[in-house]
């Protein structure tokens, strides 16, 4: 299952269900690089563009590698790393991090594992699917597959 939870983390570095986000000041701060941000500013943050970022991901931020997840980069490791939310900030961060974070991680693997334990899912054109940032997740013309049921072990049970 920590594969499992490693492989939700890449695909949602790469394609974030919220792509970008904007918060307001409050009052007059300061952000780390010292650049002013005065009360009423808006601040937008993309974390579709973050995921691309080869000075927080590597040369190989354009791979679908899982295993950066894990520590010492390796799945062999079982260990998940501690990413610093404001890196990849798919539940927002700091006073804002979403409380359901972890709910929402268990209910993905359920139903990851539920659906790829019953069902093979290829797409239907081998042409790369065009994501569009839009505020939420969005593929061009949608993502169309084919589901086929997976052959079942006689003692498995629906």
């Amino acid at each position: 299952m920590k594969l499992l939870k490693a492989c939700l983390c890449e695909s949602m570095r790469l394609y974030p269900p919220v792509v970008w986000d904007s918060k307001h000041a409050v009052v007059d701060d300061l952000l780390p690089d010292n650049t002013p941000v005065r009360a009423g500013d808006r601040v937008t943050y993309f974390p579709y563009g973050m995921g691309r970022m080869e000075g927080l991901w590597g040369e190989d931020w354009f791979e679908f590698r899982p295993e950066r997840w894990f520590v010492d980069n390796e799945e062999k490791s079982c260990e998940l790393k501690r990413v610093c939310p404001y890196k990849y900030p798919i539940f927002q961060a700091g006073p804002r991090v979403c409380l359901g974070k972890e709910m929402a991680f268990v209910q993905m693997t359920y139903v990851v594992a539920s659906i790829l334990r019953r069902f093979e899912i290829r797409p239907v054109s081998q042409k790369r699917p065009v994501y569009v940032p839009l505020l939420t997740a969005h593929m061009a013309g949608g993502l169309n597959v084919v589901v086929k049921r997976r052959c079942q072990n006689k003692t498995e049970t629906s």
